[in-house]
């Protein structure tokens, strides 16, 4: 929010604007509840080798992520699929699905090669869940000359990137339980195009995903990494 404030001739630091949120009841409030797994990774199809490791895109097209995340309804669940452009933060690909079958990843993954047609080197990953390692989803990738990347263990930051767009939408931009499907569908396709032409993020110099998109080259970050701050912190109180 800093360019608005600025805009708006606000002068405030983000402890005084956390703590004003947190008077008037303005926080997000974190889930407490469990979810459903949506991750079977024990399956006969093969899994692939992560690629990516230390691999910093430059530019749009070049590495895709995906996930699947659920979404709750008043009487069980719905699946979003969702398949992210790693540089932009852009999400190229959605599809809301009944069930945890291919057919939603699938989806997704058509709208955004549908949207992107032409392209060229670029990677696909995903964690090692049957939909993605199945027989249709790999052939997708392999007919379209795109290279198979997956996580090698369940550790959330080696598919980082998918989980914070994850998150964002579920707790930002999509209410906590939704009467039906198709309200969360319309939901769904409401919150991702916000995502994409609203919400400008700090990891890609305050840029909105749509934006970050049309351009190449590195994207300043300007958020702090407090976990390294705070491991510095650590280390230093032992010496």
């Amino acid at each position: 929010m800093q360019e608005f404030l600025e805009a708006h001739g606000f002068q405030i630091g983000r402890d005084a604007m956390f703590n004003l949120l947190a008077e008037r009841g303005l926080l997000i409030k974190k889930r407490k509840r469990k979810g459903c797994v949506t991750t079977l990774s024990r399956h006969r199809f093969k899994k692939y080798p992560n690629i990516i490791k230390g691999f910093i895109p430059t530019a749009p097209n070049q590495l895709w992520v995906s996930d699947i995340t659920y979404i709750r309804l008043q009487k069980g669940f719905a699946y979003l699929s969702l398949i992210t452009d790693a540089y932009s933060h852009k999400i190229v690909g959605f599809y809301l699905s009944v069930d945890l079958s291919a057919k939603g990843p699938l989806k997704a993954l058509q709208m955004a090669l549908k949207g992107y047609p032409v392209i060229t080197n670029l990677i696909h990953h995903s964690d090692r869940g049957v939909q993605y390692c199945c027989d249709d989803y790999v052939k997708l990738l392999k007919d379209n000359n795109i290279k198979i990347s997956m996580t090698e263990n369940g550790d959330p930051l080696e598919n980082a990137i998918a989980e914070r767009v994850n998150g964002i939408l579920k707790t930002e931009l999509l209410e906590e339980v939704f009467c039906d499907f198709k309200t969360a569908q319309e939901a769904t396709a409401m919150a991702c195009s916000t995502y994409n032409h609203l919400r400008p993020h700090s990891s890609i110099d305050y840029l909105k995903p749509f934006e970050a998109h049309q351009k190449s080259g590195e994207l300043t970050k300007r958020w702090k990494n407090y976990y390294k701050i705070n491991k510095k912190k650590e280390v230093n109180m032992k010496i």
